[in-house]
């Protein structure tokens, strides 16, 4: 599923993913990527797991060419 994420959602997503990483994601930050992620999926009428995974896969592998 292709989804088209607007900017503010993949950097969010983007942030949390690098705090992940560097072992500093913050209760905050991660409130902040679930709560734009269900209202975009509110927005856009689409299940919030569907949107959730998708930007995922777009931000966590897209070095890889495996994104949505």
């Amino acid at each position: 599923m292709a989804i088209n994420f607007p900017d503010d959602l993949i950097e969010l997503e983007r942030s949390a993913w690098a705090a992940i990483q560097a072992g500093t994601l913050t209760v905050d930050t991660a409130l902040a990527v679930q709560q734009r992620i269900t209202a975009f999926a509110a927005e856009t009428g689409q299940a919030r797991i569907d949107v959730e995974m998708a930007l995922k896969r777009a931000v966590r592998h897209a070095e890889t060419g495996n994104g949505a």
